[in-house]
């Protein structure tokens, strides 16, 4: 008895801690404040130059438990904050370090300098306090007090260049000079920097008109990184093919034809170098719509469309000899055939770009594929 009577108060005992338990909550407090700590070292110079790194610890914001926090770095000239910066990235821990170069960047932003005359050459003040916060809380950010680092010698640091990631034509026949209607080319794949695209460069009424006229850019604005002749290299079968000459500054066409236009970027210093290739409109169907067949065969090139009939005008595959998976892609040199490969999708013309694979399209002996480079939109039928 004594037995079952112990463990029956031992039952009771449990069930009336879990009720406690379940009538404790954990209440989130918004805090005032928290302590950034002075480094160590802060009286030195902070030679931002050749530092590496810059240490910051702190004390967690008090919460009312402990909680997993986001700490990031503010920057300012003045100890008020009337302006100030964020460095790029966060923390979880209460010691951590940030590069220098980042700090280095912010500074730049802070002293508004655009060239190198405009930053100090002098060690100067600099205010830091931390901003922190709680993942998925709605709690505004808690902001430490703010520390002053005597002596920071900057430096007029800049972000590194990456080549583009878009590039468009512009011109009488692309776009009509409106950056809203300009081409856009696509890049190839597992090659950044270069692009390509399968433009009409005939005359801009048909056989009537003026020879076609372009430039390039980046960007779809006239911001002045246009490029055109004298601003970009040309490989020498670019040359013979298309005999492109200077017209104003435009790259005008000698030789009015659809052509591969090629974009391949390269950096020279902070400035890009274009190198611009024109290649015949070659096209090509493959796989196994054609027999399970992967050359670019002469046999299943694309029909390019007469320069008569302008750029709204459709390439138009051979007829598929079997039931089978439809592939297509133009050739470029030193590239595989999928680095350039498209499909049509839904009646639009898709290019695979730097994606991954493309979903399988099916075609049925008989059929063709067309697409309209200028309209990118294409059918199977």
């Amino acid at each position: 008895m004594k037995k079952i009577y112990g463990f029956t108060i031992f039952l009771i005992s449990l069930l009336f801690m879990a009720g406690c338990q379940e009538d404790e909550k954990i209440v989130i407090q918004q805090p005032d404040s928290f302590v950034l700590n002075i480094p160590k070292y802060s009286s030195g110079v902070y030679d931002l130059k050749n530092a590496g790194l810059v240490e910051f610890s702190t004390n967690q914001p008090d919460y009312g438990f402990t909680a997993a926090t986001r700490y990031s770095v503010q920057l300012s000239l003045t100890k008020n904050f009337a302006e100030f910066i964020d460095v790029p990235g966060s923390h979880d821990k209460v010691r951590f370090y940030v590069p220098a170069e980042d700090i280095a960047l912010a500074l730049v932003s802070l002293h508004k300098a655009e060239v190198q005359e405009d930053y100090p050459t002098d060690p100067h003040p600099l205010y830091v306090r931390l901003a922190a916060t709680i993942a998925d809380s709605r709690l505004a950010p808690v902001y430490s007090n703010v520390i002053e680092l005597p002596r920071v010698l900057g430096y007029f640091a800049l972000e590194p260049v990456q080549l583009p990631e878009e590039m468009y034509i512009i011109g009488n026949v692309a776009g009509n000079w409106d950056w809203n209607n300009a081409t856009e080319m696509v890049p190839v794949y597992g090659t950044p920097g270069k692009f390509w695209y399968m433009q009409y460069l005939g005359q801009t009424d048909g056989n009537e008109g003026d020879n076609a006229q372009i430039k390039f850019n980046y960007a779809k604005a006239w911001n002045g990184n246009e490029r055109g002749f004298g601003q970009v290299t040309f490989g020498d079968e670019s040359v013979t093919l298309a005999a492109p000459s200077d017209e104003g500054g435009n790259i005008k066409i000698g030789n009015p034809g659809w052509y591969i236009v090629v974009v391949t970027t390269s950096l020279d210093g902070r400035d890009y170098k274009f190198k611009v290739d024109f290649f015949k409109p070659e096209a090509y169907i493959k796989g196994g719509a054609i027999g399970d067949k992967w050359d670019n065969l002469p046999e299943f090139m694309f029909e390019v469309p007469d320069l008569s009939l302008g750029a709204d005008a459709d390439f138009i595959s051979p007829a598929f000899t079997t039931d089978g998976e439809i592939r297509a892609n133009i050739q470029l040199p030193d590239q595989e055939w999928w680095h350039t490969e498209f499909l049509v999708f839904d009646g639009l013309f898709v290019p695979r770009g730097t994606g991954g694979d493309q979903d399988r399209i099916q075609g049925q002996a008989g059929q063709r594929l067309y697409i309209n480079f200028t309209k990118r939109t294409g059918k199977i039928e």
